[in-house]
């Protein structure tokens, strides 16, 4: 009896060790073949490789680029990223196989509750919700004659700042602070074309400050990557839930003022992108509930404010670094305008060089090293690699924007560069990508075009106004940056100011 029990158990044990084996194999057969990356550890990966290194996030990637090349993984607790950082690399995917990388990886839990469930244009899966919210945004708000009708909406906010910075300098000996003001003139615009109302200054003031609330909600946090710690995120999660809540509460009276004011022929603005979305029906619904619609208006509103102020301090910092610039510019404004009459918007498409100084600057300081997060809508492969379904697809811009192979001399600030006809770029990457401040492809920024006329308006309109230097005299600029939503200079820019006239 005991004989035929041995025989029994080592026969099971063969067997099972043979199962075991072809399981294995069958297993590690299915193993995706990933692009290679740094090692990590158990289950957190990368991670805390990261939180130790004592960098930020951009940094730590591109201290890996030399090494690892133009496509490497890192394994960020239960997110799988593979970055990608070669201009050949992101023309394919988000050009030559655009549809299959034109949808957005899972969100964490703070981001779902203020996307409503990926209920924006920027978070929403590729698929028909996507398609409605991008196709009303862009043909009920952000086409080119749309965006002409906001024209006395931008000239009025630009005077306020003018305004502003004047009486600013006037108290501190000619200095000004630049990004907060910028910024807030960026805010009062879009607040305006969003909501189509008159408001005060202190009600603008009011829901600036709320929507930096949810931005700093919004920064990732290691439960993000590793959702085992969130019940050490108690505090973290409701006090997210409490701004949601102050979001709503300050904005939901502003939607149903703009409501009861349709139609009103007396009203200041006549149109807003509010009044696209009461009438908006995605999916058979019949109309989008008043949290959605606040989503919505808070996407217009934080999309299109930090990106275009960081990009304007970025802009005042290189004149004062390079003042011949500066002084070829405002050659260029008073050949266009005079020196009496304010520039105007279609003054700017009959001047070559300040669209150079734009592109330039886009090139040197998009407004983030990294486009909104890719994912693939099926298994693909990339550079030989497999691209699984769920993995989140990061494009780091830096290494393309400053690639010797596609830039001459490419550190150095040269808006010349795109004068002589030797270098451009097609920043919609449809030709070939050689920059993407505001990505490529399908999922391209809707709001390009705007950024861009705002920015050219903002950046002739203040060298028209006033002659920038540094301050202190005879101080250098820090051009240190830090990532805030956008990547902002580490020490917010102060600059002496003298008006022109």
């Amino acid at each position: 009896m005991d004989f035929y029990n041995l025989m029994f158990t080592a026969i099971a044990m063969v067997v099972l060790s043979g199962l075991m084996l072809v399981l294995a194999r069958k297993i590690m057969s299915k193993k995706p073949n990933l692009p290679p990356g740094p090692p990590g550890w158990p289950l957190v990966g990368n991670l805390f490789q990261v939180a130790r290194s004592g960098k930020q996030f951009f940094e730590f990637v591109g201290d890996l680029v030399p090494e690892y090349g133009p496509i490497f993984t890192l394994r960020m607790g239960t997110r799988t990223m593979i970055i990608i950082t070669s201009a050949d690399l992101a023309y394919e995917a988000l050009i030559q196989k655009g549809p299959v990388f034109a949808t957005r990886p899972d969100e964490n839990p703070t981001r779902t509750i203020f996307s409503c469930n990926k209920f924006t244009v920027n978070s929403s899966s590729y698929g028909p919700v996507w398609r409605s919210l991008r196709r009303n945004l862009v043909q009920n708000m952000l086409s080119s004659s749309r965006i002409k009708e906001f024209h006395n909406l931008r000239s009025t906010a630009m005077d306020r700042l003018v305004n502003r910075l004047k009486s600013e300098a006037d108290a501190n000996d000619g200095v000004v602070w630049v990004l907060k003001n910028v910024r807030f003139a960026f805010f009062c615009i879009l607040l305006a074309m969003c909501f189509g109302l008159d408001l005060d200054e202190e009600t603008n003031e009011r829901v600036d400050h709320m929507m930096k609330k949810v931005l700093i909600t919004l920064e990732p946090r290691v439960d993000d990557f590793l959702p085992i710690l969130g019940i050490f995120f108690s505090k973290q999660k409701k006090r997210a839930i409490e701004v949601r809540k102050e979001q709503l509460e300050t904005l939901v009276p502003l939607v149903k003022r703009r409501k009861l004011a349709r139609g009103d022929e007396t009203s200041v603005i006549s149109f807003s992108y509010l009044d696209t979305l009461f009438d908006l029906e995605i999916e058979g619904r019949k109309a989008l509930s008043n949290t959605e619609i606040v989503t919505l208006c808070s996407e217009f509103l934080n999309g299109g404010t930090d990106t275009t102020a960081t990009a304007l301090e970025w802009a005042i910092a290189r004149f004062i670094e390079n003042p011949d610039v500066q002084s070829k510019l405002y050659d260029e404004i008073v050949k266009a305008a005079g020196k009496d009459r304010k520039i105007a918007e279609n003054d700017i498409e009959k001047m070559p060089y300040l669209n150079a100084v734009t592109k330039e600057l886009l090139r040197k300081h998009p407004p983030t090293y990294f486009v909104l997060s890719h994912a693939v809508t099926e298994p693909s492969k990339l550079a030989g690699y497999d691209i699984p379904l769920g993995t989140t697809v990061e494009f780091f811009t830096p290494p393309i924007a400053n690639d010797p192979k596609i830039w001459s001399d490419p550190e150095k600030f040269n808006p010349d560069r795109f004068i002589t006809g030797a270098e451009d770029a097609d920043i919609t990457g449809v030709t070939g990508v050689k920059m993407m401040p505001f990505s490529v492809g399908r999922r391209i920024c809707p709001g390009a075009s705007m950024a861009t006329i705002h920015l050219n308006l903002m950046i002739a309109r203040l060298v028209q106004e006033f002659e920038w230097s540094a301050y202190p005299e005879d101080g250098k600029v820090d051009f240190s940056e830090k990532l805030e939503f956008t990547v902002v200079m580490k020490n917010p820019l102060r600059a002496r100011i003298k008006p022109r006239v």
